[in-house]
């Protein structure tokens, strides 16, 4: 396994294909200062831009927290001037992670709150373990989730679901939040980061290409009516079914073995 920093906070880990993307502020819980969120931007970039990154799991170095949100202690001494400037930084860490091109899975432990549920959210599959305490507390503080929180929680839950738990800033425990479908997997305590990985591992096996594409048409797809959606899925198939994955994966199928991808 080779580690790369991006800063004191932010690592990324390798497993093969896999990334790990790790928040490393234990003394914080992960709170996003803005050093952190311009490292997690710059983390992001760089894994974009890694064509052997074929998954990406956003974890967690804290035993008690995946992350608790924005640094609150670093904003009560900002200015309006301050908090102006911090935004740029806080917004590029959030899309980020949302807009990586590959598959991204969020293992979560302890308290994802605020910009850390946020950051989960913008992740396609979230793996959470019994500690697991969500939600978007922010109107408790006086400001609204501004990491996609918005916007992601209602493509999640639905519009009324996402307004009660915006509205009422409540925190969620982890057996409500896999009914309510707040994250995707509930696994025992501990486990989290084991079975993302895991899960990463069996989705890395398949074409780098084809998990691009499926990603690109489940993206850009979602919410529009069923005849634009179709070619939206026709423009993302239309990149795989030229490539050189699309023939290594059916001639491996015909000889009976493991395919090995081109990535291209």
């Amino acid at each position: 396994m080779s580690e790369i920093r991006f800063g004191e906070w932010v690592a990324v880990r390798r497993h093969g294909h896999v990334a790990e993307l790790v928040l490393d502020r234990p003394k914080a819980m992960n709170a996003v200062s803005t050093e952190m969120g311009r490292r997690i931007g710059e983390a992001t970039a760089a894994l974009a831009a890694d064509a052997s990154a074929r998954v990406v799991v956003l974890t967690s170095t804290h035993e008690r927290a995946f992350c608790v949100g924005a640094d609150l202690k670093e904003r009560n001494s900002f200015t309006d001037a301050d908090l102006g400037r911090q935004r740029p930084h806080a917004r590029a860490a959030y899309t980020g992670v949302l807009e990586l091109p590959m598959p991204t899975i969020a293992a979560v432990h302890g308290f994802a709150l605020g910009g850390g549920f946020e950051l989960a959210l913008s992740c396609d599959v979230i793996v959470a373990d019994a500690t697991a305490v969500v939600g978007l507390p922010e109107v408790s503080v006086g400001v609204i989730p501004g990491g996609g929180g918005t916007q992601l929680l209602p493509r999640r839950v639905g519009a009324a679901r996402a307004a009660e738990l915006i509205f009422t800033a409540r925190r969620v425990p982890a057996g409500e939040a896999r009914e309510l479908g707040l994250v995707d997997q509930l696994v025992a305590e501990g486990e989290d980061r084991t079975e993302a990985l895991a899960l990463a591992a069996r989705m890395a096996a398949n074409s780098p290409v084809g998990l691009r594409a499926a990603k690109r048409a489940l993206r850009l797809g979602h919410g529009l009516d069923l005849r634009t959606g179709l070619e939206v899925e026709d423009a993302a198939w239309r990149t795989v079914a030229f490539s050189g994955d699309r023939a290594e994966g059916v001639a491996a199928f015909n000889e009976k073995r493991t395919p090995d991808w081109p990535g291209e």
